[in-house]
């Protein structure tokens, strides 16, 4: 497809911080996310206006813009790929060849992003665990502590859970797991360009993200399993 990309050069998102931060279109979402369409914090008003125009192509373009764009970034540059949507793949579906040339276009860059594909072929797992070695930190999201807790089984990438909106600040799976709560949700002045931990790759600590936006009621059933 020649559409369904965008990168924003400054995010204006409070929480995030001005880091340039990427779009992908909606059908990159995996069907085996429980929150699509059914709670997803990438849903609310603004953000999903946006995410319908890069979808329709109004806005952004191709991967290939993309990833010159990414290329382009400053050395060492904190990035992040995907403020809605998913790795490039329809649907469930993982797409090698468009994984490889963001890996490429991050090179030299601190780019990171949360994936829902269901990844059930080794070579789709390995493909994964490459990227994260080669410098692009993929985090793979659990949609409940039990969840997470069969993520980091895989022993591939690090790890982020969706957390029910009443969730401590620290906690731990049902395997004994560390989850510690992002603090960008409950400290005012922390945001991503500072704390940087969803960038690290060899990061062992569960990262765990209370349910939050338009849809956070239905996201809160969802994490408490």
């Amino acid at each position: 497809m020649s559409h369904g990309y965008h990168l924003t050069p400054r995010s204006s998102n409070a929480k995030t911080g001005k880091i340039p931060v990427s779009t992908s279109r909606r059908e990159t979402c995996p069907d085996a996310c429980p929150f699509k369409k059914n709670g997803c914090y990438a849903d609310n008003y603004h953000l999903s206006m946006h995410w319908d125009k890069v979808t329709r192509g109004e806005r952004g373009g191709s991967l290939e813009v993309l990833c010159s764009a990414i290329a382009a970034l400053p050395d060492n540059q904190l990035w992040r790929h995907n403020q809605a949507g998913d790795l490039s793949g329809e649907g469930d579906a993982l797409d090698h060849g468009a994984l490889r040339q963001l890996v490429a276009a991050n090179r030299g860059k601190r780019g990171y992003t949360y994936t829902h594909k269901p990844l059930r072929s080794k070579r789709d797992r390995d493909a994964i665990a490459q990227a994260n070695r080669d410098g692009l930190t993929i985090n793979l999201s659990g949609n409940t502590l039990e969840h997470a807790d069969e993520l980091v089984a895989l022993g591939i990438a690090p790890v982020t859970v969706v957390l029910p909106s009443d969730a401590p600040k620290r906690t731990r799976t049902p395997h004994g797991n560390d989850v510690v709560t992002c603090p960008a949700t409950y400290m005012d002045e922390m945001t991503c360009e500072k704390c940087g931990a969803c960038a690290v790759a060899s990061r062992r600590s569960i990262i765990g993200f209370p349910a939050h936006g338009s849809g956070a009621k239905r996201a809160d059933l969802i994490a408490r399993g």
